[in-house]
């Protein structure tokens, strides 16, 4: 069984056991949180589509680590003008395990 699910603004896959990293949440490490913005759920053929999400189903994760992404390089350059400019980037995430979805 597997369902896409809305979080922070994103879509993402989301199955049991699954890990999935999605931009920083709110709350510690060890703690659980529930989403209950599921757009489709999928058990083993039967397919639920919601209009715009399915009712009564919700996906419990826990919080297993905030993190930081690689970093991102951002460079702007202008020919022949000497403008140039660069600037980085780390993405503020956090790693959580899917637990159940139901």
């Amino acid at each position: 069984m597997y369902a896409i699910v809305e979080i922070a603004g994103q879509q993402f896959k989301a199955e049991a056991g699954k890990k999935l990293y999605v931009h920083r949440l709110e709350g510690n490490e060890g703690d659980n949180v529930s989403f209950d913005k599921v757009l489709l759920t999928d058990n083993e053929g039967s397919v639920q589509v919601g209009t715009p999400t399915v009712a009564g189903v919700k996906v419990n994760a826990k919080i297993l680590a905030h993190l930081k992404d690689d970093k991102v390089k951002i460079f702007k350059k202008k020919r022949r003008k000497t403008y140039k400019k660069t600037q980085g980037h780390r993405q503020s995430l956090t790693q959580i395990a899917i637990e159940s979805i139901g």
